[in-house]
């Protein structure tokens, strides 16, 4: 899902059910005809709703399922994500949030069909559009592309999802109806050798069902691969929809809109995305009674936790990272419930249901509880718990310390007395700058901030910078210009400062913190240690109005990051990840190191900048 705000404008909405899957027989056959699909002989509206197996707690995958299967989808859709699956190289990772081949299960199990789409970008508003951040360290390696690394790691990588995939395909007896090569390609390119390898690989992995494409209607033309069905994106008008792919099909169906945008994502600084349902449902009436099929992007979109967050830039707007949270205003929201867009769809796909056929009851909203408030215990200062550093005359980037996502500390030792500019050039993307030990500033790419004035005390002076990684850019040309850090230098007054020491840290392991009694009067960076006792387990939310910016881990499980730019103010906690008795909770804490006060909160705060 990529093609930009502008398009925010002509979003249009939802789903589903012509035909509930059955699910008795080993074998069914799907196939195009001419006008519809057609299941085991009968033509078939595909009437689906995308959501991410990594942006919903396994333990709730089947829930949202039933869910779907209430506002009457029929379908699944989700990308596959490479850089969840092989976070390093040649390190392949299906355990946990990360085994879509049992949220595929589960879908079946519910009787729900799924439309595949494991390219290996994605968009998504994910972490470098799901491509792993490795992939900047094979030498002359260009995503997107005919070139011979970037080609290597794609085959290696989809033959790895083939196995855990490919055998659920409807043609062995599964419930995956279609696979998606590549992803709006032609908003990228229009290199059709590209297109075609794309396909290989994909048969060559196992996927010998249909296969297909899917592009904004500007793009389709260039994104289209001839021989493979077309399907469009953003485009709900039944006639424009179906001469667009007859045209691109020899004059045939069938007609799929591969994602249609009930709304929108949202980015940090910048208002909550929402738009009504009734701007959407005499469309989704329209293109369900003209027979399409069609997939809304998103039907549940929960929440990208940790640092999977993408991020929009092109030459015309600033850097905008997208927030944790991942609502969209969608039927369900983050936690999973029916909101009156639900309803109003259901609405509308029941009018189009078979005739005798009934949709299940709405499951009823899951209880919240609002958590007792949050008691810190111990403190531990960033500065005390730095790992061994990697010295180097210039700063190294993210990619040069072989670090993904999270902080680095850039630390050099210069001579004091003096006030000037420090400018960090292309700094990649928000940087605390602190001076023997004390916090003096911060730069945010967002705002186009790479500068500031300090005054440095006289003597020896210890100059360190910590650099946050918000989210590697995750659509357009600026995918291969996605390095973190300090990507070039470090100029005071113009003259580039040298001798430097970075020390990774990427949070994903917080067993090695060393904490201490949690009084603390500092200025510089902190991670607080507390918890919280529980009688009863509940959705809730954790309200950060207080606080000024970083991330929340809960037993273990990192919710995301928090801002006080907004527009989200909260984050979700599900009561999956919640225990009776006795809670952890670890902030890491940026801005405002002397806080010492966490409520929680029974809805969301999503709309507050």
């Amino acid at each position: 899902m990529c093609f930009r705000k502008q398009l925010f404008a002509l979003l249009t909405g939802i789903v589903l059910i012509s035909q509930a899957p059955v699910f008795a027989q080993t074998k069914h056959e799907f196939a195009l005809g001419d006008s519809a699909f057609m299941l085991d002989g009968k033509p078939f509206q595909m009437i689906s709703g995308e959501m991410h197996y990594p942006r919903v707690p396994r333990e709730a995958w089947r829930a949202r399922m039933k869910m779907a299967k209430a506002m009457g989808l029929n379908t699944i859709g989700t990308y596959v994500f490479w850089n969840l699956h092989e976070p390093q190289k040649g390190k392949f990772d299906f355990s946990g949030n990360n085994d879509v081949a049992e949220f595929v299960k589960i879908a079946q199990q519910e009787g729900l069909w799924v439309i595949l789409r494991p390219s290996p970008y994605v968009c998504a508003e994910w972490e470098f559009g799901g491509y792993p951040y490795w992939l900047q360290n094979e030498k002359g390696l260009v995503v997107r592309s005919k070139e011979a690394q970037y080609l290597k790691e794609y085959e290696t990588y989809i033959k790895e999802i083939g196995k855990q995939l490919a055998p659920m395909q409807i043609n062995h007896g599964g419930n995956i109806l279609m696979v998606q090569i590549e992803n709006e390609y032609g908003s990228y390119g229009s290199d059709k050798e590209y297109l075609d390898i794309n396909r290989k690989f994909f048969k060559e992995a196992g996927f010998d069902g249909l296969l297909y494409t899917c592009d904004p209607a500007a793009d389709l033309v260039k994104g289209h691969l001839p021989g493979l069905m077309p399907a469009v994106n953003g485009l709900d008008d039944p006639a424009r929809v179906k001469k667009l792919i007859g045209d691109n099909h020899g004059g045939k169906g069938p007609y799929y809109i591969a994602e249609w945008y009930p709304a929108w994502f949202d980015w940090w600084g910048t208002k909550h995305h929402t738009v009504p349902a009734e701007q959407y449902t005499g469309k989704l009436d329209a293109v369900l009674a003209a027979g399409i099929s069609i997939n809304m992007y998103m039907f549940h979109g929960g929440t990208t936790r940790a640092f999977m967050n993408g991020a929009n830039y092109d030459d015309q707007s600033a850097y905008e990272p997208q927030i944790s949270s991942y609502d969209y205003d969608a039927p369900l929201d983050e936690a999973g419930n029916a909101t009156p867009k639900f309803m109003a769809f259901r609405q509308v796909i029941e009018k189009h249901l078979p005739a005798g056929q009934q949709l299940p009851a709405v499951p009823e909203a899951k209880p919240v509880i609002q958590i007792p408030a949050v008691s810190f215990t111990q403190t531990a200062v960033l500065l005390n718990n730095l790992p061994a550093p990697k010295a180097s005359v210039k700063p190294l980037t993210f990619e040069d310390l072989n670090q993904d996502y999270g902080f680095v500390l850039y630390r050099t030792t210069i001579t004091g007395g003096k006030t000037g500019l420090l400018k960090l050039q292309e700094l990649r993307d928000y940087a605390i700058v602190i001076v023997n030990g004390n916090t003096v500033g911060t730069l945010d790419r967002r705002v186009k901030q790479d500068s500031m004035q300090i005054t440095l005390p006289a003597g020896k002076v210890t100059l360190d910078i910590l650099v946050e990684n918000l989210g590697r850019i995750n659509f357009g040309k600026y995918l291969l210009q996605n390095k973190k850090g300090i990507t070039e230098k470090v100029l005071l007054n113009n003259a580039e400062l040298i001798g430097w020491k970075m020390y990774s840290l990427p949070f994903n392991d917080l067993s090695k913190v060393k904490y201490q009694s949690a009084a603390y009067t500092g200025t510089t960076r902190v991670v607080k240690k507390g918890s919280f006792n529980l009688t009863k387990v509940a959705d809730t939310y954790l309200d950060m109005r207080k606080w000024g910016k970083g991330l929340v881990w809960v037993n273990g499980h990192n919710l995301g990051k928090y801002w006080s730019v907004g527009p989200q103010q909260t984050l979700y906690l599900p009561a999956e990840w919640l225990k009776k008795g006795i809670n952890q909770v670890e902030v890491l804490e940026l801005l405002k190191p002397a806080e010492t006060q966490l409520s929680g909160i029974e809805k969301p705060i999503l709309d507050q900048l």
